[in-house]
């Protein structure tokens, strides 16, 4: 093989990868067009994401910490592959209010971010749903705040953590004098007696982004490209 012919087949490569992965989702989501709701599809109004006050800031400590580099937050089409299938990745399967949650991602639930932060590894789980499966914490007279708060700072202090690749954010915490009662944040780790560890706001407005993500409420029908009726496999 020539040089010339290696070059030109290194750049075609890398070429198609950059097509595919950012002009194209540029060009798709730069100008989204209003969403078509046809009546008698389940919904009644436009589908807006949460996107502003501390969940917006939140969005900015996720994307300058990467969390994105192991964290996706894309249910894939069932063609790409099984994550509809997967528990709580593309919503719930048997919710006791709403039935089947689970849908695929659009465009439409990056809608006013400045970063469409999909992701480029799962060396983590995927956090499509985190704060949906948070919630299941509430059920057992947890804090999912709480919860989050001690995975940030040392994400394997938990018998069931131990083998977590996810690094310590602890810079997003600080030690503080207990003065009078101690805070309802503090965390439960050892420290000098006299103070706690309370998060900072970064670490507030992290947490709040982070069980904000639930990308399994209704959509029309136009966006739903897997419905529940299709989405599960028949039983034999």
């Amino acid at each position: 093989m020539s040089f010339r012919t290696f070059i030109l087949s290194l750049s075609a490569s890398f070429g198609v990868a950059w097509l595919a992965i950012v002009i194209v989702p540029y060009f798709k989501m730069r100008s989204l067009e209003p969403i078509a709701v046809e009546e008698g599809d389940g919904t009644n109004a436009v589908y807006i994401p949460k996107r502003a006050g501390r969940i917006a800031d939140g969005a900015e400590v996720y994307a300058a910490n990467g969390c994105y580099q192991c964290h996706s937050q894309l249910v894939r089409p069932t063609y790409a592959g099984n994550d509809m299938f997967r528990p709580d990745m593309g919503g719930i399967a048997g919710d006791e209010e709403r039935g089947d949650t689970r849908r695929e991602t659009n465009a439409f639930d990056f809608q006013g971010e400045k970063f469409a932060q999909i992701g480029i590894s799962r060396l983590g789980p995927d956090l499509s749903n985190l704060g949906r499966r948070i919630e299941a914490i509430y059920a057992k007279g947890a804090n999912p705040e709480a919860w989050l708060y001690g995975h940030l700072y040392n994400p394997r202090w938990r018998p069931d953590r131990r083998e977590s690749s996810c690094p310590s954010f602890r810079f997003l915490f600080k030690v503080t004098e207990i003065k009078g009662n101690p805070s309802e944040e503090s965390l439960p780790f050892p420290v000098e007696e006299g103070m706690e560890i309370t998060p900072k706001p970064e670490a507030r407005a992290l947490v709040s982004y982070l069980l904000s993500l639930k990308k399994d409420q209704p959509v029309p029908a136009s966006l739903n490209f897997a419905p529940p009726t299709a989405a599960a496999p028949k039983a034999p």
